[in-house]
């Protein structure tokens, strides 16, 4: 079996490939139901598909995780994305294709929750900030490359995925060389009390933590899902936007590693009040200067230098404001809460483009923004390191 520090490289490359598979099928599936005629509308409600699976397997991942460890968790989750993947070319139908749309969510969520449960409670605590940066930057860049593969489309439309499938399979057969192991259990951990009552506590405690996370997910989705769809009806050109989603993913990179030490050093709550600030103002400007591709170049990519770390802000903040017995819940509610995101963004999108076709889609990340912004500013701060549990934990 492998060390450590190859087990952690494994489990690194998994969250890239899940994030590439991500950053392909939304754009993908958008463009080739687009040009499929299917109405926008339809098409943001089928984007969610990805997410239902998420939110459905959400609250059943605990229990399995407790009882047969790590591995098999991510195992089953990369059989499932791989699979699903490969099944695209086979059949062409909305239904046949939303169903593999749920699958991918269910199998993206057990890759997830495995892999951040494991690296997050085996890294030391002077390691554990530039591990989890380590995860959100390489899930980044799974996410920056996979709209790429739109362009692909013009040799071959089962081409993508089928790479993709491949690559999956690949990188998943790593899991055969890791030991399996198990979460640690806690004292006052779940078993004291219900899922539901630890679920009731993180919400009331950490409610605000989980709003980064939801307009994350709004942002995800709706960008990947939807702007295709804008953007070819406003004149541009499949290949270029194939290049600029990727900006907004890659523009996170930048940033990502450097927001997190800021947040440590000043707080999260300061920093996410930044940062959506300059995201409010970028997807502004963005909604002035939308016929512009150097613009939409630019703006995309200083947006995700803003908003594009809001998932990782929102999980420290999540973890400076509750008790290490409720992390595991915060951290479920974490994925419910991008889930509902991911879902809504979409659908809001997509029928916003349907009702309001002469307004600029770029409104709807505005007010989005300005809500979640609204909420953490109304929220007192709380210092950093001050949760004595969380210090015991460590």
């Amino acid at each position: 079996m492998v060390t450590a520090k190859i087990r952690f490289w494994i489990l690194i490359s998994l969250v890239t490939i899940s994030g590439f598979s991500q950053g392909m099928l939304l754009p993908l599936l958008a463009v080739i139901l687009e040009q499929n005629g299917v109405p926008s509308s339809v098409n943001g409600l089928h984007a969610t598909g990805l997410y239902v699976g998420v939110l459905l397997a959400s609250p059943f991942m605990e229990k399995p995780m407790r009882k047969f460890g790590f591995k098999p968790i991510i195992v089953v989750g990369g059989l499932l994305v791989f699979i699903s993947m490969a099944l695209f070319p086979v059949w062409q139908a909305l239904w046949f294709w939303f169903i593999l749309r749920v699958t991918i969510g269910i199998g993206d969520n057990m890759l997830h929750f495995g892999t951040q449960t494991w690296i997050t409670t085996t890294s030391a605590k002077e390691d554990r900030g530039k591990n989890i940066a380590l995860y959100g930057l390489f899930f980044g860049v799974g996410f920056t490359l996979g709209p790429l593969m739109t362009r692909l489309l013009s040799v071959n439309e089962t081409l993508p995925f089928l790479l993709s499938a491949l690559f999956s399979a690949v990188v998943w057969s790593g899991m055969f060389f890791v030991q399996n192991k198990w979460p640690v259990e806690e004292a006052n951990s779940s078993h004291a009390t219900s899922s539901f009552s630890r679920f009731l506590q993180t919400g009331k405690i950490a409610w605000v933590a989980l709003l980064p996370a939801f307009g994350y997910g709004f942002l995800e989705a709706t960008l990947h899902g939807i702007f295709p769809i804008y953007g070819l009806r406003i004149g541009h050109h499949v290949d270029i936007l194939a290049l600029i989603i990727p900006c907004f993913a890659a523009g996170s990179l930048v940033s990502q590693l450097p927001l997190g030490i800021l947040s440590d050093r000043i707080g999260r709550r300061k920093v996410l009040l930044y940062v959506l600030s300059a995201g409010v103002i970028c997807f502004f400007f963005a909604a002035m200067l939308e016929t512009s591709s150097i613009a939409l170049f630019i703006l995309f990519a200083l947006a995700g230098m803003f908003v594009g770390s809001l998932f990782s802000l929102g999980i420290s903040y999540m973890t400076d404001l509750l008790p290490g017995s409720l992390l595991p819940a915060g951290n479920l509610m974490v994925g419910i809460a991008f889930s509902i995101g991911s879902i809504s963004g979409p659908y809001l999108g997509g029928l916003f483009l349907q009702v309001l076709p002469g307004v600029s889609f770029f409104y709807v990340i505005v007010v989005m923004l300005l809500i979640v912004l609204g909420a953490v500013f109304g929220k007192k701060d709380k210092k950093v390191g001050s949760n004595p549990v969380n210090e015991a934990r460590s």
